[in-house]
């Protein structure tokens, strides 16, 4: 059992409160939150946390973790320039072990912000389950196939194997997106997801040109076209939905469908700003995630809530369009419900204890006039005092504690990426 006490606790279940008092984990779970009982069991470790803030940890839902390779590579070009002459050609020399490297690699970024999962949407999938297992972090995978109706097969192989795979590893039906596959992968993805009950997830009207496009092909935007074949009866969710319309956001909420946002990647490839003000008001879920750190460029949840919030007040010259703490929990409580985390979602009794501490003595989060607001526009991930999933502490002050040294994985990264950019 671990022990924190002198702790700002909040817990995010129903709102962004902050209360004074104590939190245990036994194992991988929390124990006990409240004030200090008169008498206390025997703990493994004590924690004194001096007046700082322990709260649910991101979740990271939306990314490609292993294209760490390409950070820095592609710049200044729009996504279909970068996508197809920039990224694409260089994915197609990855290897098994090149992708176990470069996961490794994001992941000391993920701890080091904060963040106990990521929704990971990329090439060989065994070598992504590898590198969460070793390092202790959690791992939603999401099929990322294109093409047409026989490439289902392989989607449903990998669902198979890894669905319940560990108790931090999970996977979710999915595809890359309507303009890198047919009408009889949609069909299929859609029969597979009925037979199966499960939600669908995919990149949906990232940019203009895409949601046009789609139109011009099926008459119908992303959104109503995959409506018409059924493809969300058991819900799902979209990665970007810069474009979506009203009529598109309608459906995101009839079918209780996530709207995964990433506004630097948007922001950064030009694609647009996200109608989070709408989405907001008309009841539509939200999550955020980064994409890819070859487009983003960071793997940074602080960043995500600063712009998410900040480019919403500029896009409806609103000053109050979203407020911060939307942004803070849809970072948290809802990228981890995006993702079907409802076990590590907020803080409370028999939840997984994947934790965050909060350094609030950092002079960029002085004063405390409003915690969690103060969190999205002026914090950054040197707050992050420690990061704990599943009950272990993988990041301490600046110290990894994932069973490799970060040196050894920069070595091993930079070996690896000279051999594919050549």
């Amino acid at each position: 059992m671990i022990r924190f006490y002198n702790a700002r606790i909040m817990t995010m279940a129903e709102d962004c409160r902050i209360q004074s008092g104590e939190l245990w984990t036994d194992g991988d779970k929390i124990s006990y939150i409240g004030k200090t009982p008169a008498q206390l069991p025997a703990f493994e470790r004590e924690i004194d946390v001096r007046g700082n803030l322990l709260m649910p940890s991101f979740k990271n839902a939306h990314t490609h973790s292993a294209m760490t390779f390409l950070r820095s590579f592609a710049e200044d070009v729009p996504l279909q320039t970068w996508l197809f002459e920039k990224v694409f050609p260089y994915e197609d020399r990855l290897t098994e072990e090149d992708v176990y490297a470069f996961d490794r690699l994001a992941i000391l970024e993920y701890l080091a912000s904060g963040t106990t999962a990521f929704f990971d949407m990329y090439f060989f999938p065994d070598s992504t389950v590898n590198a969460a297992i070793e390092t202790g972090i959690r791992a939603v995978l999401c099929g990322s196939i294109s093409g047409t109706a026989k490439d289902v097969e392989r989607l449903n192989s990998q669902y198979q194997k890894f669905r319940n795979y560990h108790p931090r590893v999970d996977y979710r039906l999915g595809f890359h997106a309507e303009y890198t596959s047919d009408e009889s992968m949609h069909r299929e993805v859609a029969r597979l997801a009925h037979a199966e009950q499960q939600p669908v997830y995919l990149h949906i009207s990232e940019t203009k040109t895409e949601h046009e496009e789609c139109i011009q092909r099926h008459g119908a935007t992303p959104a109503r076209y995959l409506e018409s074949l059924g493809i969300w009866q058991y819900g799902g969710g979209g990665f970007h939905g810069v474009w979506l319309d009203e009529t598109d956001r309608d459906i995101f909420r009839k079918n209780g469908l996530w709207l995964v946002s990433c506004p630097c990647s948007n922001a950064k490839l030009a694609s647009g700003i996200a109608p989070l003000k709408e989405c907001r008001e008309e009841g539509v879920l939200l999550a955020l995630g980064t994409d890819g750190p070859a487009s983003n460029n960071a793997l940074d949840p602080f960043k995500e809530m600063y712009l998410g919030t900040v480019l919403q007040k500029l896009r409806n010259m609103d000053a109050a369009a979203v407020p911060a703490a939307d942004l803070l929990k849809a970072a948290t409580v809802g990228s981890a419900r995006a993702m079907g985390l409802t076990n590590c979602d907020v803080l409370a009794e028999g939840k997984q204890a994947d934790i965050i501490m909060i350094d609030l003595h950092a002079p960029n989060l002085q004063p405390q006039h409003h915690i969690p607001e103060s969190l999205v526009l002026s914090g950054d991930r040197s707050n992050i005092k420690m990061t704990m999933c599943a009950g272990k502490i993988l990041y301490e002050n600046g110290n990894y504690h994932i069973g490799v040294e970060p040196e050894e994985i920069f070595r091993d990264t930079e070996k690896r990426i000279e051999r594919l950019t050549k």
